[in-house]
C-alpha cells in the first residue's frame, strides 16, 4: 500500500513513517518543513516539499497513485492559537479542507487524521472517554473538532473513510534511536525538562503546586510516540478492512504529575533540574487522563512503551547528545 504522510517530517510524523516502513508500506512524505526537519524524513518513495495551502501542487502530488493519506500537518500551540486564530484557521481548517478536496479529485478514499484530546476542553470527569462532552477551551482544540466534523461530512457525501485519533500528550523517542531531530521551540513539559537537563535552558517553571493532586502539581496522560505511531498503522488497517470511520482516544490511561516527571528525568539523566514555581496558568485542570478502552477493543492496540521510565530514557538518549 502506498501512503502519503502529510507532515511526515515532524516529531510524530517521522515516527509514523518509521512504523509504516517497518510494516512494509510504501511511504512518501509531504511537508513544508515549517516545523519538520529534513533529518527526520523517512520515505522509501519520495519526499515532496510542499505546503497544504498550495492546492494545485497538493493535488498534483496526490495524483501519484496513493492508497491512503495520513494527515499530521497542523499548528499545535494552544496558547498561540488564542492570540493568532487567523493563523490556525488558515492552516488547520482551510489546509485540511484542501487535503480532503484534493483526495476527492485524486480518488483517494482513506485518511488517518491527527486529532487531539484538546477537543474535550476542561475534564468533567476522569478518565476521559469518547463520550465526554467536546467543549474546547482553546482555538487549537476548536480547529481539530471542526476538522473531525468535516471528515464525517466527507464520508457521507464523498465516501472518504477516516480515522480521527484523539491524542493525549505525545512523548518519548524511537527506542532504536533512528529519529534524531529535536522539536523546534518546544513548549511541552518533557522536552523543556530535557533542555534544562542538557544545559540548554536555565530552569523549569512549574505552573502551580497547590492543585488537589497527590503532590500538588498537575497530572497529565503521557503516551509514547512509538505507541502513537503503532496506533496510526492499526487505524489505517482498520478503516481499510472494515470500510467504516473510526474515532478513538489514544492515551496511556495513567496520570503522571509534573514533579513525578521531573524526578524521573533526574533519576535517568543523573542531572539536577533547576525548578521555580510560578502562578497557575488560567484554565489548567488539576488532572487529565484518558480512557483508551475503545482503541483496545477495536484496534487491539495498547500503549506498551508509555511507562515513565521508557518515555524518559528514550528521550534522554537523544537530548544527552546536545
Amino acid at each position: 500500500m502506498k501512503v502519503l504522510v502529510i507532515g511526515g517530517a515532524g516529531y510524530i510524523g517521522s515516527h509514523v513513517c518509521r512504523t509504516l516502513l517497518d510494516a512494509g508500506y510504501k511511504v512518501s512524505v509531504y511537508d513544508n518543513l515549517y516545523s519538520g526537519l529534513k533529518e527526520n524524513i523517512f520515505a522509501d518513495e519520495q519526499f515532496i516539499q510542499g505546503d497544504i495551502m498550495d492546492y494545485p501542487f497538493l493535488l498534483s502530488s496526490m495524483k501519484k497513485g496513493f492508497d491512503a493519506v495520513i494527515h499530521l500537518a497542523a499548528y499545535k500551540a494552544a496558547g498561540e492559537s488564542m492570540l493568532k486564530p487567523e493563523k490556525y484557521s488558515v492552516n488547520n481548517i482551510s489546509g485540511s479542507l484542501n487535503i480532503l478536496n484534493a483526495m476527492c479529485e485524486a480518488g483517494i478514499k482513506h485518511i488517518v487524521f491527527s486529532s487531539s484530546a484538546a477537543v474535550y476542553g476542561a475534564p468533567q470527569y476522569n478518565p476521559i472517554d469518547e463520550e465526554h462532552p467536546t467543549e474546547p477551551v482553546n482555538y487549537y482544540g476548536y480547529t481539530k473538532l471542526q476538522i473531525e466534523g468535516f471528515l464525517l461530512w466527507y464520508y457521507k457525501l464523498k465516501g472518504i473513510i477516516s480515522a480521527a485519533l484523539r491524542y493525549f500528550n505525545a512523548a518519548g523517542y524511537d527506542p532504536a534511536e533512528r529519529v534524531h531531530g529535536l522539536e523546534k521551540n518546544p513548549q511541552n513539559l518533557i522536552p523543556v525538562i530535557m533542555e534544562v537537563a542538557a544545559g540548554q535552558r536555565k530552569e523549569l517553571e512549574i505552573f502551580g503546586d497547590d492543585y488537589d493532586t497527590r503532590d500538588g502539581t498537575g497530572i497529565r496522560d503521557y503516551i509514547h510516540v512509538t505507541d502513537l505511531a503503532d496506533a496510526h498503522l492499526k487505524s489505517l488497517e482498520y478503516i481499510k478492512k472494515q470500510q467504516r470511520c473510526l474515532m478513538v482516544n489514544l492515551g496511556s490511561e495513567q496520570g503522571l504529575s509534573v514533579k513525578e516527571m521531573i524526578d524521573a528525568v533526574r533519576r535517568v539523566s543523573g542531572r539536577e533540574i533547576a525548578c521555580r514555581v510560578v502562578d497557575r496558568r488560567p484554565g489548567d485542570p488539576a488532572k487529565l487522563y484518558a480512557s483508551s478502552k475503545k482503541a483496545h477493543e477495536l484496534l487491539h492496540w495498547k500503549a506498551r512503551l508509555s511507562d515513565v521510565e521508557s518515555i524518559v530514557a528514550t528521550t534522554w538518549n537523544i537530548y544527552k547528545r546536545l
